[in-house]
């Protein structure tokens, strides 16, 4: 029989061909690295069977999908573990996750940090019998008959919710019986290096009104080296991490009377506000007005918007007005098609592009709270661009050029990723349809790599998810361009078209940063706190040898302040090198060290947090190199 192959040519092969022998009649070595396949874009096992005409793919640990299928694999192999270490133990849900997986269970009696290597050591045993797993397919009803009989109620539980006549596939694997879609890999043997990183609580199912479970997360590799480079990142993260360092420098903290909503302290306003300042003058440059509007507005207009209907649950109301119903914010979009109906326009006027720095809202689960990353409260650098038909691929460029512009600031190089229609939507197929082409033609013809993410689009259109890496290699999605023609129909929207008819404009949704505040947590963890210097709270430090040169450094400080340099001067009575040390630690760029040479000279002795001592120099000359590395931005 024929199949087709990936790279669309036809393969002939035995009737009764598995995946796995046509990965060996593409290639030998394609087949020893083969983890699983897809037939008809349909993952599963090396052992599946073909059929006539299928559309077949080899999948390898080159490939995302292969990772998770080694991870999930993983996670099987901790259930396992556990299975043979306590057997009382209830077992929910083991997904593979980024960098991981984790394993939900209910123990009969509590485990900690202390029996993760006992675990691990138990799932050395099993990769070592190289313990094989065999899929079961069964009818929902005999897979309650199955868990039954095993005492396994969270499975039941997972089983209530599916349909009667749909077919499952368990994995059964020794002791343990899973409720599983698979695939697996058919040798385990090939999990060579793994780790259990921590437990913690998790509800079942994600509910808090549920039972709490306890959660085992671990990693996985196919080599040591690649483990060990993986901890040793992770080590580097906790020292970089944002919630430490705000604390260590004074940026920002978070109060149990405000859960998910950061104060910020003077230093972390400044930071805040050069962000701040730079997007504003970029995106004056690049023809953007900016507006203001209302923290909270009445439910009518979240009506309009579908936001009442389908992000209500994540919103903060409340009653006012003779028990009128309001909402504060959760984003700002909604206020801008307002702007937007104050004047009519023309489609001469369009490209209209509107910024806006909105503090939003948002009702986030208290355990999904973390430090700047995950809030309930944050400022969007959000923007809404009016535009024709026409216009679409333009401004798409103009964005994704203002994106360029703004990360290579941060030294962040990105991927772009193509997020479709959800499940959840609102509006017609065929207008989703014609703005998801004009997204991904936008991306093809100005020549942009880009990976689909199928389903992952906001409830009212498609969009562009921007994904930056820091300086750990880590991914973050910060920038995300939304292309909207579902709230301008909403909110009857409309233009003066060349002819004289009223028109509806087509709408972007977009950001640069995504939230000033998560935007500045990453940052703070990308420079390990020691920010480039037109972004440091403190550019620079005075520091004296002795209380003789405290006037001098006076006076030195204040002539640095008049040049518009935030400078602090370090008068306390201490030793010189335990000042340099703390201005060290605080991260501060730039060190001025003052003695009575310096004093005779009527010079300054000048130390960088990284170069070190820079000799001594005139202080116009500093000030002058100074303000031409804050003006370009420069990384040192």
């Amino acid at each position: 029989m024929e199949v087709l192959i990936k790279d669309g040519s036809k393969l002939q092969v035995n009737d009764n061909a598995s995946v796995l022998d046509v990965a060996k009649q593409i290639s030998e070595g394609l087949a020893r690295n083969a983890i699983c396949g897809k037939v008809n874009d349909k993952l599963c096992q090396l052992s599946a069977p073909v059929k006539q005409g299928d559309m077949v793919e080899i999948v390898t640990l080159k490939d995302k999908e292969g990772m998770e299928v080694f991870r999930h694999t993983s996670a099987h192999i901790l259930a396992l573990a556990v299975k043979r270490l306590y057997p009382n133990t209830k077992i929910s849900i083991g997904p593979a996750i980024e960098n991981g997986f984790y394993y939900d269970f209910d123990f009969a009696e509590p485990i900690g940090q202390d029996d993760l290597p006992k675990i691990e050591a138990e799932m050395a045993k099993i990769i070592k019998e190289n313990v094989k797993f065999e899929r079961i397919e069964v009818t929902r009803k005999e897979a309650e008959k199955i868990f039954k009989e095993l005492d396994e109620p969270y499975k039941l539980d997972i089983l209530a919710g599916i349909p009667d006549d749909e077919i499952l596939t368990l994995y059964k694997s020794a002791e343990l019986t899973d409720l599983c879609r698979g695939p697996h890999l058919e040798d385990i043997s090939i999990i060579k290096a793994f780790k259990l990183q921590n437990v913690t609580g998790a509800y079942f199912k994600g509910d808090e009104h549920n039972k709490m479970l306890t959660r085992i997360y671990g990693t996985s590799f196919p080599k040591k080296s690649e483990l060990d480079e993986y901890l040793a990142m992770l080590e580097e993260a906790k020292k970089r991490d944002h919630r430490k360092l705000g604390k260590e420098l004074g940026l920002f903290f978070i109060s149990e009377y405000a859960p998910g909503m950061p104060f910020y302290m003077p230093k972390g306003v400044i930071l805040k506000n050069e962000l701040i300042k730079y997007w504003r003058e970029i995106h004056k440059k690049a023809g953007y007005v900016e507006i203001e509007t209302p923290t909270a507005m009445s439910r009518e207009l979240w009506e309009i918007s579908g936001h009442w209907d389908h992000y209500r649950q994540n919103m903060y109301t409340f009653k006012a007005d003779e028990d009128k119903d309001y909402a504060i914010k959760p984003m700002n979009c909604p206020g801008c098609m307002l702007y937007y109906k104050e004047y009519i326009h023309s489609y001469k006027d369009l490209p209209l592009r509107v910024g806006e720095l909105g503090k939003v809202h948002r009702k986030e689960a208290s355990g999904t709270l973390h430090g700047l990353f995950r809030v309930r409260a944050f400022t969007q650098d959000d923007a809404h661009i009016f535009m024709l038909p026409s216009q679409i691929e333009s401004e798409i460029a103009n964005v994704l050029s203002l994106v360029d512009e703004a990360y290579k600031v941060f030294n962040l190089s990105y991927t772009l990723e193509l997020s479709t229609m959800p499940e959840d939507h609102i509006g017609d197929i065929a207008d989703w349809q014609k703005v998801e082409s004009a997204l991904e033609n936008a991306l093809k013809h100005l020549g942009k790599e880009y990976s689909i993410n199928a389903g992952d689009g906001a409830f009212y259109g498609p969009k562009i998810d921007i994904h930056i890496k820091d300086a750990l290699g880590r991914t973050w999605q910060c920038g995300t361009i939304q292309l909207d023609m579902q709230l301008p129909k909403r909110f009857e929207l409309s233009y003066i078209d060349a002819d004289g008819s009223k028109q509806e404009p087509i709408m972007i949704h977009r950001v640069i940063y995504g939230s000033i505040d998560r935007f500045l947590g990453i940052m703070t963890e990308n420079f390990a706190g020691a920010f480039p210097l037109w972004l440091a709270p403190v550019q620079v430090q005075v520091i004296t040898i002795s209380e003789k040169q405290n006037d001098y450094a006076r006076s030195i400080r204040d002539k640095l302040d008049s040049a518009g340099i935030r400078v602090d001067f370090d008068d306390r009575n201490e030793k010189v090198g335990y000042k340099i040390r703390e201005a060290q630690l605080q991260k501060i760029p730039y060190m001025v060290v003052l003695g009575d040479e310096e004093v005779a000279e009527g010079k300054i002795s000048v130390r960088h947090r990284h170069l070190g001592d820079l000799g001594k120099m005139d202080l116009n000359d500093f000030i002058n190199s100074l303000n031409k590395e804050i003006s370009t931005k420069e990384i040192k």
